[in-house]
């Protein structure tokens, strides 16, 4: 029972650092699909702030960018390869008695590529479509749900603002963003479709968002640059004034959060660790309990020859059985923990070798760092006292 009890500790200690670790791992997953969901290499570029009586109104609040910005950004940008101008905004979408409010966003046929984003069935949007102002879209897997159910949208006509539109397409599912907003929720257009027959422009071409995706990961800060220089010149922007737009590089935001997750993972495993070294402090004190009442079998058997390291080795090999048993129940405890909590409360969990490694290589440092103490005292008593001792 002493010894069952010495090793709930070590259990505990193992099981809560794998369950911690997995969950840590599962929530870094999750947001590493989230961030690459939204689209890799990204830089998003928004209009500048409006400014009224000293009061500025922030980014997005003043028309700057035209879908000529755009394909001057894909033609003198080296670093750029491809360019998404987004004129978006919000509308009622109906379907014969049914009707779902959601987002437009009127863009070009590079829309998809940018946002690596695939279709389910159906068509993208191409040059025609623009080029024409065509009344076409692609519909997102949420509005599909509310608006048709098991019909099949493909081929069918919704009216957007009183409008009719075709549906040529249907956007694969992408699931939330990390900062849980559904891109699922969403019907693509012409961007010029969405500029003369939806919601307006108030200068020729203007567009609210220009979303540039760079060459690779490494080309993300010369495309800043480019773009940053390329847009002042055109905007005749002086070396004093302040810029009339904004470039943000979301893949860097991302991966900040990402990193975050990390740390956090890492957090995790380390508080639950602290119950490992409670567990090792209870295998030292039930180890000196040992030696204590051992003390006239200790003397017995240096009196017949034990050596010191005889003696060591017995309490040293006691404290490492310990370690190890509990260590292996204590794998079963956390697999079974992390199990439950990814179907109970939902949680993504992943339980990964070198963390089970790792929990189990930490038991067994401390059954050898806590069981060495009562070992070395063991092996130190000397034979006459130890015999006479009661």
């Amino acid at each position: 029972m002493r010894s069952a009890l010495t090793m709930l500790g070590v259990i505990i200690g193992v099981g809560s650092v794998i369950a911690m670790l997995a969950v840590g791992k599962g929530a870094s997953m999750e947001l590493q699909k989230q961030i690459s969901s939204i689209g890799s290499n990204l830089i998003m570029v928004v209009p500048g702030a409006t400014s009224a009586g000293g009061v500025r109104m922030g980014s997005g609040t003043r028309s700057t960018l035209t879908m000529a910005d755009a394909d001057a950004i894909l033609k003198d940008c080296p670093a750029v390869s491809e360019v998404a101008p987004i004129h978006s905004g919000t509308a009622q979408v109906v379907y014969g008695n049914q009707n779902w409010a959601t987002g437009i966003t009127g863009s070009t046929a590079s829309v998809l590529s940018v946002r690596g984003w695939s279709l389910s069935a159906g068509r993208s949007l191409n040059e025609q479509d623009v080029k024409s102002a065509s009344k076409v879209c692609l519909l997102g897997q949420t509005v599909v749900d509310n608006l048709f159910g098991a019909i099949d949208p493909l081929g069918q006509i919704v009216r957007i603002k009183k409008i009719p539109f075709k549906v040529v397409g249907i956007l694969d599912i992408k699931g939330q963003t990390p900062m849980g907003q559904d891109q699922d929720d969403t019907v693509f257009v012409p961007v010029t479709t969405a500029q003369k027959k939806l919601f307006g422009t108030s200068i020729p071409g203007m567009v609210r968002i220009i979303m540039v995706k760079a060459k690779n990961k490494e080309s993300l800060r010369a495309a800043e640059n480019q773009i940053n220089n390329l847009l002042r010149q055109r905007h005749r922007i002086g070396p004093k004034d302040e810029d009339d737009f904004t470039v943000r590089n979301i893949t860097q935001y991302m991966e900040m959060a990402e990193q975050a997750s990390k740390v956090m993972a890492i957090l995790l495993g380390s508080i639950a660790s602290v119950s490992l070294l409670v567990g090792g402090i209870g295998i030292m004190n039930i180890m000196l309990v040992s030696v204590t009442e051992r003390t006239r079998e200790i003397g017995i058997r240096m009196a017949v020859g034990a050596k010191t390291w005889d003696i060591r080795f017995q309490f040293m090999t006691e404290a490492l059985m310990l370690s190890f048993i509990g260590g292996i129940a204590g794998i079963g405890v956390g697999i079974l923990v992390s199990k439950i909590l990814s179907n109970t409360a939902g949680w993504n969990t992943v339980i990964e070798v070198n963390s089970i490694i790792l929990a189990f290589g930490f038991s067994g440092l401390v059954g050898v760092l806590f069981g060495y103490y009562p070992a070395h005292k063991a092996s130190l008593l000397e034979p006459i006292e130890a015999l006479r001792y009661e």
